[in-house]
Formats: C-alpha cells, structure tokens, sequence
C-alpha cells in the first residue's frame, strides 16, 4: 500500500513537471508578445478613445469607441479646406463641407493614405485583429538590447487593401516595447519597396505611448525584409525622413 502511494506521488510530481513547462514557454510565443506590447502602450484605452495630432502640415483626429471607428484628416490645398474621413460606412471627402463624389480609385487612394498616418501612429495597436498573422523570428540584439523578432502578415479577407505587405516588429525583451519594425509593400510600378522605421522621443499621454521615428530605406531594392535589422546595424541604411507626430492630444471616452 506505501509503495502504491509513494508510486501515484511519483508520477503526479512527474505529470506536474511536465504540465508547467510549456505554461512558463506561452509568454515567448508571438501572440502573448504582441498581446503584452499592446497592453504597455495603452492596451484596450485605444478601443474607447479621442486621439488628434498634426503631422507634416495635416492636422489628424482618430475616433474609436468599442469597435466603431472615424479617422480623419484636414488640410488646406491651394484654394480651400479639405476634409476626409474613412468609418466603419467607408471613406468620404468634404471640401468647405461640401461632399465631393470621387472616383472608387481616387477614393481608395486618399482611404488607404489616411488609414496609413493613423496605423502607424498608434502601433502596435491593432496588430492583435483576426485578419493578422505572427510568426516569431527568435532574438535579435540590436545597439545592446535583446528583442523578440516577430514577422506579421494578413489575411486577404479582413486585412485592407495592402493585405500583403508584410512587417517585422522588435520588441524589448524586458519593456516590450516597439522599438524597430521594417515592412516591405508595393511601389507603383509592382516592385517591392522596403522601409525600417527606428523609434525614439518616447511619451506617455494620457495613459497612450507614442513614438516618432527614424525612417529608413536601403540603397537596393535586392534586399530581404528578415536582414534589414542587419544592414541598420552596420550602418547600410540610408535615413529618408523622420516620422514626428506634433501637438498630440488624447481624450479617453467612456
């Protein structure tokens, strides 16, 4: 009977053992890296929230409340005030409040440059929607830090226009912060472009992380998205412009 007893502990401790290791293994894998990103830069505070800020000149305004959403833009051209604004209903352009009837390019083209500026601003909000995919690329040290490389790629149905672009994030082991991401996407002509964007000027407002960046390109086209990180190491990639938001503020709704 003690034998029987002390043979059933054994192999609990050993169904215990084994039951434990993946449990302390899950944060590694892609989705609870982006998910824990997500959470140190606002988390579900951008689900319910009021964002303005002006970049090059365009005042934005991003409206989310528990799934509905309106981005806008407002900017004036040579001769009056345009305003656009891309919901949940699709994408409208107002000029001095009048509504303008564009062509489904023209209209897909200013949606998708509005989607971009306000995509950006908030990453890594978003990236944790059904249409995103994440593979993890292992660890990269880059300048003295150790980060998770994580590549993400989207479904045609539910990821946009430009469902195959495809991006790599860095984020801090021990802040989880986006610190670098690269993403390659379809010039004009149907040839890839790449860019590899380093963040800086960190700030929390309101409870929101932002960040402006560093955006860089290679000097070639012939290039792979996964070595981007190097060629930034050595110095191989030439800084195109900056990415700064200004004057930002955030109102979270209830």
């Amino acid at each position: 009977m003690l034998r029987s007893v002390l043979l059933w502990f054994v192999l609990l401790s050993l169904f215990n053992c084994k039951d434990n290791g993946p449990q302390v293994n899950k944060i590694e894998s892609a989705d609870d890296i982006i998910k824990k990103s997500i959470e140190v830069a606002g988390g579900n505070l951008f689900d319910r929230s009021e964002i303005n800020f002006d970049f090059r000149d365009i005042h934005y305004r991003a409206i989310r409340d528990h799934g509905k959403f309106q981005l806008e833009r407002r900017f004036r051209d040579s001769v009056s005030e345009i305003k656009d604004v891309l919901s949940n209903s699709g994408f409208e352009r107002f000029r001095e409040g009048e509504k303008v009837q564009l062509v489904d390019s023209l209209a897909n083209l200013y949606a998708n440059s509005v989607n971009s500026v306000h995509y950006f601003s908030v990453l890594p909000y978003s990236l944790d929607g059904k249409a995103v995919h994440k593979t993890y690329l292992g660890s990269k040290e880059i300048n003295g830090k150790d980060y998770h490389k994580i590549k993400v790629t989207f479904s045609e149905e539910g990821g946009g226009d430009d469902f195959d672009d495809e991006f790599i994030y860095w984020i801090d082991k021990e802040q989880f912060s986006v610190d670098y991401l690269a993403y390659s996407f379809k010039e004009i002509d149907d040839s890839l472009g790449f860019r590899f964007r380093e963040a800086y000027n960190p700030r929390i407002i309101n409870e929101l992380r932002f960040v402006d960046y560093n955006n860089f390109k290679p000097a070639s086209a012939d290039v792979n998205l996964e070595k981007l990180d190097d060629l930034f190491i050595v110095g191989k990639l030439q800084l195109l412009s900056k990415i700064e938001l200004k004057n930002i503020q955030v109102h979270v709704l209830n």
